[in-house]
């Protein structure tokens, strides 16, 4: 057996008949597999699609139950309201300027105003009555009724300055947000106006991209989108989108936007300086804060970090000394 596999592999007729039909099958194989084979890119492209599609069907029918059972523009709730317009808290309570803190803070909308007021009425009173209740019923520490008295007007005043300090911090949260964002929302921004798009398209994608980053800044975007399609005067929707947001970045280029709606300068090199002063303002807050760590952690270090290592440095020294065992 083993004879006659040598005698086939030495004779040169059996291996030359044998690389033709290995020849000829590679050869039928490379013209046959191409056409065997389907189109799996539109094949996956249909597939695609068809996710997509049912995709969106899923959002819709989610969107259309949360409609059923929310209401895009909230009711203030009756008992609030009430008593807002009992005291006519608008008038004394509700400034000017609260009115912007809440718009800056994000709260929109009649329910966030009367809700605002009622706690700049309820929370001080609270206070009032809470130290009060304390001082008198629980622990007057040995003060005096002047002195009691005293403190709970303090607990009062506590209690007016309290919404203000809550607006104030949700100001400083939501502006952090989109301070870091803003630069790279300018560069979609600026990517968006040169390849063509109109500036609402240009902030409706923006918005839809910078939400990732920064869902406040997607919000005034989005909003901005909504005012320039309805107000008249599209030098409106600008303004109030610096006045919303209160950051200077934001200002200047709803100035640059409003100088290319009035006068038809090109708004890309000027979209291209902001948001390279915006990067720069970035890095400049970054680099500020890194050099404030160490006066920061002069008097950390000093209370823990010092007391520990004249331990570890002199115990050793005091055994010796005292002998220890």
């Amino acid at each position: 057996m083993i004879s006659q596999i040598v005698d086939r592999l030495t004779d040169p007729q059996f291996m030359l008949a044998l690389l033709a039909a290995v020849a000829a099958a590679a050869t039928v194989l490379t013209v046959a597999i191409p056409l065997t084979e389907g189109n799996t890119l539109q094949k996956r492209m249909k597939n695609v699609a068809t996710e997509r599609e049912k995709i969106r069907a899923r959002e819709r029918e989610r969107l259309n139950r949360q409609n059923e059972r929310v209401s895009l523009r909230q009711e203030p709730k009756a008992y609030m309201r009430r008593i807002v317009e009992q005291f006519k808290l608008g008038d004394w309570l509700g400034t000017e300027s609260a009115r912007r803190q809440l718009t800056m803070a994000g709260y929109r909308g009649p329910q966030s105003e009367i809700t605002f007021l009622f706690f700049r009425l309820a929370v001080p009173v609270g206070f009032f009555l809470f130290a009060l209740f304390y001082l008198f019923l629980i622990n007057g520490f040995g003060q005096s009724l002047p002195m009691k008295i005293a403190i709970a007007i303090g607990g009062a005043y506590l209690g007016i300055k309290a919404p203000e300090v809550f607006l104030s911090n949700q100001i400083s949260k939501r502006q952090l947000s989109m301070r870091l964002a803003f630069p790279d929302a300018l560069d979609l921004l600026l990517i968006c106006v040169e390849s063509g798009m109109s500036i609402e398209q240009a902030f409706r994608k923006v918005a839809n991209e910078i939400g990732g980053q920064s869902v406040p800044l997607a919000e005034e975007f989005a909003l901005c989108t909504a005012e320039l399609s309805y107000l008249t005067d599209r030098r409106i929707a600008y303004e109030n989108l610096a006045m919303r947001t209160g950051l200077e970045g934001v200002k200047s280029v709803s100035t640059a936007l409003i100088q290319a709606e009035r006068y038809g300068t090109p708004l890309g090199t000027a979209l291209r300086t902001l948001a390279q002063e915006s990067r720069d303002q970035r890095m400049n807050a970054a680099e500020k804060k890194a050099a404030s760590l160490p006066p920061k952690l002069t008097v950390p270090m000093i209370l823990f970090f010092l007391p520990v290592l004249f331990v570890i440095i002199m115990f050793p020294a005091l055994v010796q000394v005292f002998g220890w065992k």
